[in-house]
């Protein structure tokens, strides 16, 4: 693929970062842990740990070395990963913590800020391993720092799985206990969803879907703050010349974000 950008709209990208204090809000590396399944929890923990460092081993550095090259602020670095209620399910000494612990140990190793995945697809039923699952959660979101969980109770096509809701409101309350002592942070790192999307990086709800490929780097830009900056001191116009002005301003940002996206996936 290939990228243009006119010195017009470089110096106006330069303007948004510099005086509109925009920024890229995250660039997110999606890791396929399939092959990771084995029938050994231990094996299952080591594969993930090897993968994980290996792939992302250069993510932060290369978001930092091209946030200091085109003095763009690039906030965040973060992975996700396969459904993990998938990844260990095969194991026969299944041990979901041990393997949240691995993630979290995983993302330490690589400086990320956060790491998405510890989740599960139950929106139709569930299996007696996602059953277990659940219940990992909180103690899950408790013991690790940077780990982030989602499960996907439902969908239009399929309703609500009503039971597995039923669990999850006792899996949140459980987390918030569990970290009363951080203002139940647990929770802030918890998202239950209703037609989740397989290609969605955006934490705390990240995960990386069964049908992606290998790998996949996705980068985020900062939406809200397109908009406020699009209206300041511009309240009183028209409601078209406003929508026309935060359009322009969105497309700005996201050619600023295809531009840090093109270049970190062809380092990377």
């Amino acid at each position: 693929m290939s990228f243009s950008m006119n010195t017009s709209d470089i110096f106006q990208t330069i303007h948004m970062i510099a005086e509109e204090k925009l920024d890229i809000r995250t660039t997110t590396m999606g890791i396929s842990l399939k092959d990771c399944i084995s029938e050994s929890n231990e094996t299952t923990c080591r594969k993930i740990y090897d993968k994980i460092t290996k792939r992302a081993e250069k993510l932060v550095p290369t978001a930092e070395a091209i946030s200091k090259e085109y003095g763009i602020p690039i906030i965040n670095k973060r992975i996700s990963v396969t459904p993990i209620s998938i990844i260990g399910e095969s194991c026969e000494d299944r041990n979901y913590l041990a393997i949240a612990k691995t993630l979290d140990r995983a993302a330490k190793e690589v400086g990320v800020d956060f790491i998405g995945g510890y989740g599960a697809l139950v929106q139709k039923g569930m299996t007696d391993a996602e059953k277990e699952f659940l219940e990992s959660i909180p103690e899950a979101l408790a013991t690790t720092d940077v780990v982030c969980s989602s499960v996907n109770i439902g969908s239009s096509k399929a309703g609500i799985n009503m039971d597995a809701a039923a669990i999850l409101g006792r899996v949140i309350k459980k987390t918030a206990e569990l970290t009363a002592d951080q203002d139940a942070l647990g929770c802030a790192k918890f998202v239950a969803f209703c037609n989740a999307v397989e290609d969605n990086p955006f934490m705390a709800g990240a995960f990386y879907g069964v049908g992606e490929g290998e790998t996949c780097l996705s980068v985020g830009v900062s939406g809200p703050g397109v908009v406020l900056n699009a209206i300041k001191g511009r309240e009183q116009l028209p409601f078209d010349e406003l929508a026309e002005l935060i359009k322009r301003m969105a497309f700005k940002i996201t050619r600023s974000g295809e531009m840090v996206g093109l270049e970190a996936a062809k380092r990377l």
